[in-house]
């Protein structure tokens, strides 16, 4: 019996040195998305992207020797659940650096965390203004703020359409708030004005469930009596397909329909709207053809594994992994001031573009980057504005 027991000793204590030994050998992040949900198609769309980046850095040697490995825990997009994973992912597995997400409510969430736990987070996606207006020290942003997709929105619109009047219609997130009260502001300021802004509203409460209406409340026959130049609209892929169903149904006539990102400016929308999204515009932040290092590349190995065009969504996930790599790499030693000194100094060039985090114009740790524009032209997304990086020429006036 002591032999045996010598012996089961003897085994653990290998097993014991075997697990240590990959651990220490492995780099294992949490990574917080809506893998279900209405935004599970974000979530899921993060997740791919990640995944690649992963097999890519793993490939070449890791970072600093350690082979990532991701770990995706499900939102649900809910901020609660997501300050739950990350808390854990701080507390219990003393996670250097925390990344993830979706929406600008979560984010938000997730930097007030991180703030208090002095942890640096990299919001990769959530382009709510406050985010970085909060003066967070440990918040480092690469997505652009909101304020910067209603400039350049309203940027193409001044010039080319050339507007009088406008309406917003936008979901009550913080995101549809943060893009609503942005493009208001922009709109104004150039002398846009605007004559009706409100949110829709696609569900109410009955009892303890929240019940969908199978199509949003909005003032369309207000809209459609306005008959404003421009219809701006804020909404993820769901709502933006509704959206554009209801203006086609009820022939609410525009100069033009535009987007804030976000659903527009999914594959799905096109995919989901068919013939309605026909030559909307809509900001966006990226297109493999501007021609960033890796962009093509990783498009080309994005469509072929899932047989779809990745928007910017997916290349700004799968360029935050490599910000990832970059500032630990970076780091004296991974403990949180020495990984934020890193992500202060951070200047380089990802698939999805310049990253740089300044302080300016009252953001803390905000990278700035050139919103585009883009139209569905032929069923496809085509950048349309800034001229400079333009593909096709704009239809507009748009055929009735």
């Amino acid at each position: 019996m002591k032999k045996i027991a010598v012996i089961m000793t003897f085994s653990f204590l290998i097993s014991l040195l075997a697990v240590t030994a990959l651990a220490q050998e492995t780099l294992n992040l949490i990574v917080p998305l809506p893998l279900s949900g209405f935004q599970a198609k974000f979530g899921e769309m993060n997740k791919r992207s990640y995944e690649i980046a992963m097999e890519e850095i793993n490939a070449g040697g890791g970072i600093k020797g350690k082979k990532i490995v991701l770990k995706f825990e499900d939102s649900m997009d809910r901020p609660a659940v997501s300050r739950s994973i990350v808390k854990n992912a701080i507390d219990v597995r003393k996670q250097p650096i925390i990344f993830g997400e979706y929406s600008s409510a979560c984010a938000r969430a997730l930097a007030a965390l991180a703030e208090e736990e002095k942890v640096p987070y990299l919001v990769v996606s959530g382009s709510a203004d406050v985010i970085t207006k909060s003066g967070y020290k440990y918040v480092f942003r690469m997505t652009p703020q909101s304020a910067y997709f209603a400039s350049g929105m309203v940027s193409f619109l001044k010039d080319v359409v050339k507007p009088k009047t406008t309406v917003i219609i936008y979901e009550g997130s913080e995101f549809g708030m943060s893009s609503a009260d942005d493009f208001k502001r922009e709109a104004e300021k150039a002398g846009i004005a605007v004559v009706w802004k409100e949110p829709f509203i696609d569900a109410e409460l009955v009892g303890d469930e929240l019940v969908y209406y199978p199509e949003l409340k909005w003032n369309t026959s207000v809209v459609k009596a306005l008959k404003p130049d421009v219809i701006f609209m804020a909404a993820y892929t769901k709502e933006a397909v509704m959206l554009m169903d209801q203006i086609k149904t009820e022939q609410i006539g525009a100069k033009i329909y535009a987007g804030g990102g976000a659903g527009f400016a999914s594959p799905d929308f096109v995919r989901k709207a068919k013939g309605n999204a026909e030559y909307v515009v809509t900001t966006s932040l990226w297109s493999p053809g501007i021609g960033y290092p890796g962009a093509m590349e990783f498009t080309e190995k994005y469509e072929k594994r899932f047989r779809e065009a990745p928007s910017y969504h997916a290349a700004r996930a799968y360029s935050g992994l490599y910000v990832i790599k970059n500032v630990l790499e970076r780091a004296e030693t991974w403990k949180p001031d020495d990984i934020r000194e890193a992500l202060k100094s951070t200047n380089m060039i990802t698939a999805f573009g310049p990253i740089k985090f300044e302080d300016k114009e009252g953001y803390t740790n905000q990278n700035f980057m050139e919103t585009l524009v883009e139209q569905v032209i032929n069923g496809r997304f085509e950048i349309i504005w800034p001229e400079k990086y333009a593909a096709r020429k704009c239809v507009y006036p748009i055929p009735k």
